[in-house]
């Protein structure tokens, strides 16, 4: 581990033990020259029934967004402390894999995972991209699931035609990070990945659902508002990848990565389980350089707990000063925050782990490495609660 990095985790151990919380545990994960991939990027993860948590990432052949990718896996059984060989779950000969996001079932178990390919030799740039579901130079979506914590993988199952509109879109990306289950509402039990959908640039958000465990899938609506004037007087998308978090009364918030507009996250809200969504608007609070970050709920009134949801993200004008948030008003406001890792950071995804801790899979070292945080509540809010609830 590089000096700047030691003495980085150094300091945090030692912050977070003054302030009454355990301090990050953090380990490296995804090594490319140890896992034998020119370039890892793109971490996903989540942790299963029985508590094993699986981290997924892109494993490139080079330094390069498609660039032959295949998606690998990597399991641990001790609640991220330690972790298992790299396996590949999914590769399509030269064809690029791109955009893990992951989802589990709860009544099952069951691991579902996304991902889209891309033609070989072929950027998401590429004006040769074209729309709709037949040939070689169309991006598609594939569907991998896992009844037994990421031990074995069914064959990949090509949903394109249930995920993708059929005219004008050309690329379409799922998250990457996570999808989720809801648990409340009239569509309590609904599976929804986060997706966007191109041409490059011009990009809308929308979620693809599943009332069935992830047989079929349907599309809803794209998001209004995602779109703005640039500088040129064309038409831009404020707009990219994007996750998805259930609020405590079934609604669901769109927290997306900005590409256009102010230099901070993106919003919207769902009142009917992901198939309609209130106008893109700012959420001044999460500064966003343009880059992927993570949202989750850690804690449910429902369970008796406060009502709690985590963002992860850079908190800078590029990608470093990777911070962590809390919210207890469904992300409204976001006023307790702690510096994870104060240089290079960039992709990440959160986790809430088996024992209450919280984990953190996340690109640093200028995304040369992926490496797995372990923390607290106690060590996020310093120690200090609020007095009592807050309203809902």
């Amino acid at each position: 581990m590089p000096l700047l990095c030691r003495v980085a985790l150094m300091l945090l151990q030692f912050s977070g033990a003054a302030a009454g919380g355990d301090g990050p545990a953090v380990v490296p994960v995804f090594v490319p020259q140890e896992d034998g991939f020119a370039s890892i990027r793109i971490p996903s993860v989540v942790a299963g029934n029985r508590g094993t948590v699986l981290a997924f990432a892109e494993g490139r052949q080079r330094d390069a967004d498609q660039a032959r990718n295949r998606i690998i896996l990597k399991r641990s059984a001790d609640g991220g402390r330690s972790w298992g060989p790299v396996s590949v779950i999914a590769g399509d000969g030269d064809r690029s894999l791109n955009n893990p996001c992951v989802v589990v079932e709860r009544k099952t178990g069951t691991v579902l995972l996304m991902y889209q390919s891309y033609p070989a030799g072929i950027s998401e740039r590429s004006p040769r991209i074209v729309p709709g579901y037949e040939g070689d130079l169309v991006v598609r979506n594939w569907l991998i699931t896992s009844p037994d914590e990421g031990a074995t993988w069914t064959h990949p199952r090509d949903i394109t035609r249930q995920t993708k509109r059929p005219g004008r879109v050309t690329t379409i990306a799922g998250g990457p990070g996570i999808g989720i289950q809801l648990r409340h509402g009239p569509h309590a039990g609904r599976l929804l990945m986060p997706f966007n959908e191109g041409p490059f640039g011009v990009w809308n958000i929308y979620a693809v659902q599943s009332d069935d465990g992830g047989e079929t899938w349907s599309l809803g609506e794209v998001a209004p508002g995602a779109q703005v004037e640039g500088a040129n007087g064309q038409q831009t998308s404020q707009v990219n990848e994007a996750q998805l978090v259930e609020l405590h009364d079934g609604s669901v918030r769109f927290n997306a990565r900005r590409w256009a507009g102010k230099p901070v996250r993106k919003t919207c809200v769902s009142a009917d389980g992901g198939q309609t969504w209130s106008t893109v608007a700012d959420v001044p609070e999460l500064a966003d350089p343009g880059c992927m970050a993570s949202i989750v709920r850690y804690s449910d009134p429902a369970d008796g707990g406060r009502s709690r949801l985590l963002f992860s993200g850079p908190q800078s004008t590029k990608r470093e000063n990777g911070t962590v948030f809390l919210s207890e008003d469904e992300g409204q406001t976001w006023p307790v925050k702690r510096v994870l890792c104060p240089g290079a950071f960039a992709y990440s995804c959160l986790v809430s782990l088996p024992d209450g801790a919280v984990g953190c899979l996340y690109e640093v070292e200028g995304t040369t490495r992926i490496d797995f945080a372990r923390f607290t509540l106690d060590w996020l809010t310093g120690g200090v609660q609020p007095p009592s609830d807050p309203p809902r």
